[in-house]
């Protein structure tokens, strides 16, 4: 969401791409709708792709989600390689379109669990652009913009209120519950909301329990 509407600040023509990958809980799939109508995007396309053929994660298979706190291994909510082939589905679309601006939300201050949101892979994945598309070679290059990367969750909270943007319409937790909050103890709840109390402003969040 955030990233999106820094696109939008900056000139940018949103064209908003949500992967629907079989996650176990298609709550985020309703938040992905309201957060592209939010930030009036031109096109949304909603892209399905079965990773639950695959499985490895507590997001795809039936594996429990870790409420016991946010830890400094590769947690069991990683899904394998997602983000590169969800960039590579965006790289695709962005050839195809004529757009060479790709922005992501990743984030590595806070959390730097998960491989594919650190520095290093945005690096390699720029050069992967240039390397393998039609417009890479011809010197039409790629950007690949992660403007929360460096953030901390509170500087991401305050970007939002600043960019006038509800944040409680977006989606971050792991597991919710049945009548639709986030659950409040898991490692993306729990971040969530000392993000929000080290900013200093309101959480929008519906939690079902305190982190």
């Amino acid at each position: 969401m955030v990233a999106g509407g820094i696109a939008r600040e900056a000139g940018f023509a949103v064209h908003a791409l949500t992967i629907d990958y079989n996650q176990r809980h298609r709550i985020e799939l309703e938040a992905a709708a309201r957060v592209a109508a939010m930030l009036e995007a031109a096109r949304h396309i909603v892209l399905p792709i079965d990773l639950s053929l695959f499985g490895g994660s507590a997001l795809t298979a039936d594996i429990a989600v870790p409420k016991d706190g946010v830890g400094s291994d590769i947690p069991v909510t990683y899904v394998p390689a997602r983000n590169t082939i969800f960039l590579s589905l965006a790289l695709g679309w962005a050839e195809a379109c004529g757009a060479r601006d790709i922005f992501i939300g990743v984030n590595a201050l806070d959390y730097s669990g998960y491989p594919d949101c650190r520095p290093e892979f945005v690096t390699a994945f720029q050069n992967l652009a240039d390397l393998a598309t039609k417009a890479g070679v011809e010197g039409d290059r790629f950007r690949i913009h992660t403007p929360l990367l460096a953030m901390s969750k509170a500087e991401i909270a305050l970007e939002a209120a600043r960019l006038g943007l509800d944040a409680g319409q977006s989606w971050s937790c792991y597991d919710p519950t049945p009548d639709g909050l986030h659950c409040g103890t898991c490692d993306s709840c729990r971040l969530r909301a000392a993000g929000y109390t080290a900013a200093g402003i309101p959480d929008p969040t519906h939690y079902a329990a305190a982190g």
